[in-house]
């Protein structure tokens, strides 16, 4: 007869019982306590963990209500709510069994018993408890991954009023199960925002599955998303969930969903209205229980217009639309974010006495930034991996040395905007003499060092 490896406790104030109980389940468990008194229960759960408690329901010489019994069962589950209790109860203590099972206790057992009965509930006690184990090491192990994975993903940084638009809209509807559609340029952030999202959700614990819908193809879709049973197709060797199941109870993340053809913006209509996904190859529907956000990097108001994309989808996925600012248009977090990205790269290639100057910070916040936040921290990654001293020069950015067309163009008539790139770039042109610079505006050296001091030169 095989052994399990399982730890039960006994705990019966009746030597008999105790006595009978402990010699069968010895048998068939590695390890089998069995105490008499009540009290040392407390500091035997709270040092080691046991898979079973077997718990008599009354302790004092007369008494059958079973209160005492309810009352450790309420300690046990306090101190460890994963533990799986099994009543033991006098023939008559049924209804006792019943008030048990409703506080906690996953079965109980009937005095006399056989022993049968016994092996029978402890297997199936003991069985839930691995099962338990399982689940709590996999959302471990989910934790893990998720806080691993975030670690690529920092927290968004800023404090432009461009920015902080965002974290407000953030903070509002994290927490709701509304549907969220995310608009931005490429490399401004949006699965940064689709985390941060999920991690002030009520769904925090559970996963977050991140779906690039540009990368799928038409062949795929359906089995990448909604899963496939073996010998659906060629190579459907086995069952197989698709992203839709694996993020049931968390948040789905579909990036780039503009890039869906027609045909397919159907399909995922379709689910996304009934909440429902069938496998390719099954006629079977499963619920889909997911907090969806959407992202895109394209216009998708005139892709409705040009009949390429499904005006009922862009209802479906967008209850609240949060759009991200392109890096041009928060040039006041251009300085934080580089000393972010300093800071990383110097740690990650090792020369921790790098530093930034003002004044190539200064021209890093001329520049256009096409690529956005992702080119930009490629940018400083790049050069620092370059640089032979002990500060960043403009010349390890290679680009800032580029003629005007690559700094910030103005596509709006903004005054304000104009003055400001006309003093800098004056500025720069006399090597930051204010005289010469004045008189090349035209202006006083007083009213030029005016709008030095506005415009942060």
């Amino acid at each position: 007869m095989s052994i399990t490896e399982g730890k039960i406790l006994i705990v019966d104030d009746d030597p008999y019982i105790i006595l009978s109980l402990q010699t069968l389940l010895e048998q068939h468990y590695s390890f089998v306590q069995a105490i008499s008194d009540p009290e040392e229960i407390t500091g035997l759960i709270t040092q080691d963990s046991f898979d079973v408690i077997l718990l008599d329901m009354n302790f004092k010489l007369g008494d059958t209500s079973g209160r005492e019994g309810i009352k450790w069962l309420k300690k046990i589950l306090k101190i460890d709510p994963e533990t799986n209790v099994v009543i033991i109860t006098a023939y008559g203590g049924i209804h006792t069994a019943v008030k048990a099972m409703k506080a906690g206790a996953i079965d109980f057992i009937v005095k006399p018993w056989q022993n049968e009965k016994i092996l029978s509930t402890t297997s199936a006690a003991f069985k839930l408890s691995l099962s338990k184990k399982k689940v709590t090491k996999l959302k471990s192990r989910q934790r893990i991954l998720s806080s691993t994975i975030d670690t690529q993903f920092a927290e968004i940084i800023g404090h432009s009023p461009a920015i902080r638009k965002v974290f407000d809209d953030i903070s509002k509807v994290a927490r709701t199960e509304a549907n969220i559609f995310i608009l931005g340029e490429n490399g401004t952030g949006k699965e940064l925002v689709a985390r941060a999202l999920h991690r002030k959700s009520a769904r925090a614990e559970e996963v977050f599955i991140s779906v690039d819908l540009g990368s799928i193809t038409e062949s795929l879709f359906e089995s990448e998303l909604f899963g496939h049973v073996k010998g659906a197709f060629t190579d459907a060797r086995e069952d197989r969930a698709g992203r839709f199941e694996a993020a049931s109870c968390g948040t789905l993340f579909l990036d780039e969903v503009g890039n869906l053809p027609l045909s397919l913006q159907v399909k995922l209509l379709s689910v996304l209205e009934n909440r429902k996904i069938i496998r390719v190859g099954s006629n079977k529907a499963i619920d889909v229980d997911i907090r969806l956000i959407c992202a895109t990097n394209q216009n998708v108001k005139e892709m409705i217009a040009d009949g390429i994309f499904r005006q009922d989808l862009l209802y479906r996925i967008n209850t609240v639309e949060i759009s991200l600012p392109p890096l041009r248009d928060r040039i006041e977090d251009i300085p934080q974010l580089a000393n972010y990205f300093l800071d990383k790269y110097s740690k990650k290639y090792r020369k921790p006495e790098l530093i930034l100057p003002k004044q190539v910070i200064k021209k890093l916040q001329r520049f256009n930034w096409p690529g956005n936040i992702r080119e930009f921290q490629h940018a400083i990654e790049r050069a620092v991996i370059l640089s032979d001293g002990k500060k960043l020069e403009t010349e390890d950015f290679k680009f800032l040395s580029n003629d005007k067309k690559e700094e910030i163009p103005f596509d709006k008539y903004n005054l304000e905007n104009l003055e400001k790139w006309a003093i800098l770039n004056c500025l720069e042109k006399h090597g930051g003499n204010v005289t010469k610079a004045a008189t090349e505006l035209g202006l006083t050296r007083g009213a030029l060092y005016r709008r030095i001091e506005k415009y942060g030169k």
